[in-house]
C-alpha cells in the first residue's frame, strides 16, 4: 500500500446519496430556519483510510518545503530562554498587584525609545535662539502656577513643543508664543481634570494669540506628531523613582509616600536644567536619574532605575552647576493653592527660573575656563632663540 493512500483525505459529501443513519426528529424548539444559498458552506467529512500497521495520519510527513517539527513533550528545559531579553535592565518595580512589574517597567523603557527628542531643531529653524526656548518655557511655567496646573501637565506641554519642533522648519519667532500655548492647552486637555477653557489661553498672551489661531494649530501639531501624545515625561519618571525608594512591603504603590519637601527641591533643580536646551541630549529617565543623585546617592539611583554609573555620569557633571544654583537660592516650600486641598506638590510653580539659569551658565563658563590650558599658561609660544639656555 502507497504511503498517499495511508493519508486522511477530504473528500466532498454527496448531497444526494442516501444517509446511512436515520435522520433524528427535531427537538421543540429548534429553529427552522432556512440557510440562504449564499451563505452555504461545503460539507467535508474524514475518511481514515489508514490500516493497522501504517503510518499515523497525526505523524507529519516530510516535504520539500516544510520540515518536520516534532513536538517537545517537555519543556521545562527551555523556561530559562522564555521572555529574556538581555538588552532590557531588569525591572526596580516591586510587586504590583494590578500588573505585572516587568511589563510596566519594559513598556515605559520602550516609550523612552518611541519619542524621540532633539535639541538639532534650533538648526532648522535659522531665526531662532536657544534662548528664545528658554524664554518661552519660563513664561508657561509662570502660566501653569496662575492656572494650578500640574506638573505633568507642563512638562507634557515641554514634550510636545520640542518634538513639534523637530518635525518642523523655518518657524519664526513671532510663532513661538502660538505654539507654546497650543502645546500647554493640548497638555491641559489630557492631564487636567477641569482644564481651563480655550478663551483663558488666549487671554494669558494678552492679544498675541486668539481663539481661532490657537484652534488652528492644535490641529497642525496633532497632525504633525501622529497623535502620539503620552511619553513618560522627566517628571514621571521622577516620581517613579521617588516611590520605589520610599515604598514599602505592605504599602500601596499608587499612594505616594515619598517626602514632599525632598521631592519639590528635585523638581526645581528639574525645572532649572528643563530650560537649557542641552537637556534634550538625554533621556527622559536619565535626567530624572541625574537629578535625583545630586539629592540622593548613586547607590539609591541604581536602586531605584538600575541606571550604571557610566549611562548617567556625563548628565550629572553637565548637571552640577545647575545643583549649585539651585542651592544657593533660598529652599523651595510647599505653595498653599485655593482649589487644592491635597497633593500641592504636585502643581507646578514657578520663581525666577531666568535669574539661575544665567546663574548656572555663568558656572558653567567658569569651569570651561578652568579647564583650558589656555586659562593657565596663557598662549603656549615657543621662546625666542636669544632667551634659550646655554646648554640647550
Amino acid at each position: 500500500m502507497s504511503r498517499r493512500s495511508s493519508r486522511n483525505t477530504l473528500q466532498e459529501r454527496n448531497e444526494n446519496a442516501p444517509e446511512q443513519n436515520k435522520p433524528h426528529m427535531k427537538r421543540k424548539g429548534e429553529c427552522n430556519r432556512r440557510v440562504p444559498s449564499t451563505a452555504k458552506k461545503q460539507h467535508y467529512e474524514i475518511q481514515n483510510r489508514c490500516f493497522e500497521g501504517d503510518i499515523s495520519p497525526s505523524v507529519l510527513i516530510e516535504t520539500p518545503q516544510k520540515e518536520v517539527h516534532q513536538e517537545t513533550a517537555n519543556l521545562s528545559g527551555f523556561k530559562r530562554f522564555r521572555f529574556k531579553n538581555l538588552f532590557v535592565k531588569p525591572s526596580p518595580l516591586p510587586c504590583l498587584s494590578w500588573a505585572s512589574s516587568d511589563d510596566v517597567w519594559i513598556k515605559m523603557l520602550n516609550k523612552e525609545l518611541k519619542y524621540v527628542h532633539d535639541k538639532g531643531f534650533i538648526q532648522q529653524q535659522p531665526t531662532l535662539q536657544p534662548k528664545m526656548r528658554s524664554i518661552l518655557l519660563d513664561w508657561l511655567m509662570e502660566v501653569s502656577e496662575v492656572y494650578t496646573l500640574h506638573r505633568e501637565t507642563f512638562y507634557l506641554a515641554q514634550d510636545i513643543f520640542d518634538r513639534f519642533m523637530l518635525t518642523q522648519k523655518d518657524i519664526g519667532k513671532d510663532q513661538l508664543q502660538l505654539i507654546g500655548i497650543t502645546s500647554l492647552f493640548i497638555a491641559s486637555k489630557i492631564e487636567e481634570i477641569y482644564p481651563p477653557k480655550l478663551q483663558e489661553f488666549a487671554y494669558v498672551t494678552d492679544g498675541a494669540c486668539n481663539e481661532e489661531e490657537i484652534l488652528a494649530k492644535e490641529l497642525v501639531i496633532l497632525k504633525a506628531l501622529k497623535w502620539e501624545l503620552c511619553p513618560e515625561t522627566v517628571i514621571s519618571w521622577l516620581k517613579l523613582y521617588s516611590q520605589v525608594d520610599a515604598s514599602k512591603d505592605d504599602a500601596n504603590f499608587l499612594i505616594p509616600q515619598f517626602s514632599q519637601e525632598t521631592y519639590i527641591q528635585i523638581t526645581q533643580l528639574l525645572d532649572l536644567c528643563i530650560l537649557d536646551i542641552n537637556c534634550l541630549d538625554y533621556q527622559y529617565g536619565v535626567l530624572a536619574a541625574a537629578a535625583f543623585c545630586h539629592f540622593t546617592s548613586f547607590e539609591t539611583v541604581h536602586k531605584v532605575s538600575g541606571l550604571t554609573w557610566d549611562s548617567i555620569s556625563s548628565c550629572v557633571r553637565w548637571m552640577n552647576a545647575f545643583a549649585r544654583a539651585v542651592r544657593e537660592w533660598p529652599r523651595p516650600q510647599l505653595k498653599d493653592f485655593k482649589k487644592v486641598a491635597a497633593g500641592r506638590h504636585n502643581i507646578q510653580t514657578h520663581v525666577d527660573y531666568l535669574a539661575m539659569l544665567s546663574e548656572a551658565h555663568d558656572r558653567q563658563q567658569d569651569s570651561l575656563d578652568r579647564m583650558s590650558p589656555l586659562a593657565v599658561a596663557g598662549i603656549l609660544t615657543p621662546p625666542k632663540s636669544t632667551e634659550k639656555p646655554a646648554n640647550a
